[in-house]
């Protein structure tokens, strides 16, 4: 089973969070729908602009702690890297239009 880190934002790129999941598409639809309440519905951070996928959780985990612990700069640039025009990418996700290339981003 992977498991998936990544970044959602709101509309203007003003808020960034980090999460982790293991089902990316449905949590990513929590998230676009606003249906869990927390910092993400309140703050609109509402986007999937990013993520990587791991086979292992812990390592998942590891590179949660990571990215968190990180800069605002490199999340920036982490999310240019992937998505440098900041689509919504839960419609590619959707459409199975995520290239393998871009899943997989890891420092």
């Amino acid at each position: 089973m992977p498991y998936y880190v990544y970044i959602t934002s709101n509309a203007a790129g003003t808020v960034l969070y980090t999460g982790i999941t293991a089902d990316l598409l449905y949590r990513a639809f929590q998230h676009r729908n606003k249906l869990v309440r927390g910092f993400t519905s309140r703050y609109n951070a509402t986007r999937l602009v990013y993520f990587e996928e791991y086979e292992y959780v812990l390592d998942a985990i590891a590179r949660e702690k990571k990215i968190k612990a990180g800069s605002r700069r490199r999340k920036l640039e982490l999310i240019k890297a992937m998505n440098p025009h900041w689509r919504d990418l839960y419609e590619d996700l959707l459409r199975g239009e995520v290239a393998d290339e871009e899943v997989d981003r890891r420092e």
